[in-house]
């Protein structure tokens, strides 16, 4: 097999297995090390220059770096990754100095981003430093998008909204508050270079089943009846009140309702506790707020006397799975489940009736906008869909991830450049040696648990909507959980001209990750045939060039080292070493800078 191309960021971005897997890309690493040292500004910046709405995901991400966490290999739980976020947000100071500042002069470019959710608000914070002239329409009153009406303020803070939305609003960009785009063919006719979608997926799903408009006034569609708590068109919902689906909307929905006088709320799921969308902490919040979870239910009928709604019936289903995988169920039984209120809990749709279809924006069957998934451009060059409104409903880290390269499209595009060259990743690899035995990282063990979250009291928290229920962790858990941390970003550099094969690195290794050995192909085989076999395909081995002694190979199985360091303060002749990786993400304006 040949060497690794340690030249290639890539390789090492796939060791950061946290950072890999956040769409974003954040330095998590970095930044719970500069938590560990009480640098809470440092890291809350170096957070934002990837997620750009730390306090915002440090409460509500969906946290898809967590089940990648290295800590998850070597022990039951990984390390709280979006708690600690949080802790730096909370903890900030001001950071306002610290920002990019956008030119006094413009470029002449003018960029219209439709909706102030978190996707068009990340496009407006990487192109108004470049000196694009930016006006966002939003039919709200204030900027936040679903961010705002569909997330509850005892999960999110109105305040921490409106500190990040405004760390980039007061950038400079115009904003259109209470205007609803009627015609995209409007905006571009008014000279826009470039016009950004990110309407995120405003309808909900409908369940057409019988008695559904029977007693409508009864019945509710889970985000349109969040906005309306919102904006205080509801204030008081029925006792017993039904949720149909069990996605993290449905977890909001119920939540609130017990916040806004439900006093018997169930939770109704058509299959079983593994195949719920909804994220297990959410899950576990509602059922602390007593709210019931039914599984493998799947709605007949709304019941209506009267012209009043008393009740739902489901079928109750038992499911079986083939030799295939493939699943299906049988109705075992029916029941009626009596309830004053049902709240349609089960999607979301996009919607998109001002954009005309005879413009060059074209549309699939679904009724989705074309869109390249690397540029983010639709069918017309000048038009670019991002967040829900591109390919339907994911969480804000999604939406971010999103607005970042849509923003380089825009950037390029606007500069007549072709948007499929995208500007090349990068990467820093510096020593983390400050000592013959010592390393600017703290590589020992810890075997804390996972800190818990404090919430707060289970009756305080339905006195009023406003009541934050997840407290943020106290100084001493933050300790203990930076210290969980493996530092997957500090790499082990190999020099092979060094190296004089003594074994050392191999026999104190914890894990058995190194191996020298013969070289060979196919990579398969070389996998096992090392000290503990490397069986997780998915993650790469390193193979270092051969071995100047008897032409060996020194091989490294990345998916078990966790990064101690003990093979370089082994080594007697330094052919290991400890390296502080820092990835350079492309950004817009890269291309030309």
């Amino acid at each position: 097999m040949a060497a690794t191309d340690v030249t290639d960021p890539q390789f090492y971005h796939r060791v950061v297995d946290c950072q890999w897997a956040c769409p974003a890309h954040t330095n998590v690493p970095g930044y719970i090390r500069l938590i560990a040292q009480g640098r809470y500004t440092e890291s809350y910046l170096l957070n934002r220059e990837s997620n750009v709405f730390p306090g915002i995901l440090g409460r509500t991400c969906d946290r898809p770096c967590e089940p990648a966490c290295r800590r998850g290999r070597v022990e039951e739980k990984p390390v709280a990754i979006c708690r600690l976020k949080r802790v730096a947000a909370d903890h900030r100071d001001d950071i306002r100095a610290f920002l990019p500042k956008a030119p006094a002069t413009k470029n002449g470019k003018r960029v219209a981003l439709v909706g102030a959710g978190p996707s068009a608000l990340t496009v407006a914070n990487d192109l108004l430093p470049l000196g694009y002239d930016i006006t966002i329409f939003e039919r709200n009153a204030q900027p936040g998008g679903l961010m705002r009406i569909n997330i509850p303020s005892f999960r999110l803070p109105a305040q921490v909204l409106d500190d990040e939305c405004g760390y980039i609003i007061d950038m400079g960009a115009t904003m259109q508050y209470g205007t609803e785009v009627q015609s995209l063919k409007g905006l571009l006719d008014d000279g826009y270079d470039a016009v950004y979608v990110g309407t995120g997926a405003p309808k909900g799903k409908e369940l057409d089943i019988p008695g559904r408009w029977d007693a409508p006034s009864q019945v509710h569609i889970g985000i349109e009846w969040l906005a309306n708590v919102h904006f205080g068109h509801i204030e008081k919902i029925e006792p017993r009140v039904v949720i149909i689906g069990v996605g993290n909307t449905a977890m909001d929905c119920c939540r609130t309702a017990k916040r806004v006088g439900a006093t018997d709320v169930k939770v109704i799921a058509r299959r079983g506790r593994k195949h719920f969308k909804a994220s297990p902490w959410e899950l576990e919040d509602a059922e602390e707020e007593q709210v019931e979870i039914i599984e493998n239910h799947a709605p007949k009928r709304m019941v209506v006397e009267n012209g009043k709604l008393v009740g739902m019936e489901f079928e109750v289903l038992e499911w079986s799975e083939d030799a295939n995988g493939k699943q299906s169920s049988r109705v075992v039984d029916t029941i009626i489940i009596p309830c004053d209120a049902v709240i349609l809990a089960i999607g979301q749709d996009n919607s998109f009736p001002w954009i005309e279809r005879d413009i060059g924006v074209e549309f699939d069957s679904r009724g989705m906008p074309k869109v390249s998934k690397t540029t983010h451009q639709s069918t017309h060059p000048q038009v670019f869909f991002g967040g829900d409104a591109a390919w339907g409903p994911e969480n804000i880290i999604w939406a971010v991830a999103h607005g970042h390269q849509a923003a380089i499209s825009i950037d390029l595009q606007c500069q007549g450049q072709d948007v499929n060259e995208r500007p090349p990743y990068g990467m820093t690899l510096v020593s983390a040696k400050v000592g013959m035995h010592s390393w600017a990282f703290d590589n020992d063990y810890e075997s804390q648990k996972r800190a818990k979250m404090q919430h707060e009291d289970l009756v305080k928290r339905f006195t009023d909507l406003d009541i934050e229920v997840e407290l943020g962790f106290s100084a001493e858990q933050t300790a203990a959980e930076v210290g969980r941390c493996l530092n997957c970003d500090i790499q082990t550099g190999f020099t092979a001209s060094a190296c004089i094969e003594c074994d050392a690195c191999v026999d104190i290794c914890p894990t058995s990750c190194l191996t020298i050995t013969t070289n060979g192909t196919p990579i398969d085989e070389l996998r096992t045939r090392l000290s503990a076999p490397a069986l997780n395909e998915s993650q790469p081995i390193y193979i270092s060039e051969q071995l100047p002694q008897t032409k060996r190979i020194m091989v490294k199985d990345e998916d078990v080292c966790l990064h101690c360091g003990l093979c370089a303060e082994r080594c007697p002749t330094a052919a290991w070493d400890m390296q502080i990786f820092d990835l350079k993400k492309p950004v817009a304006g890269m291309a030309y800078a």
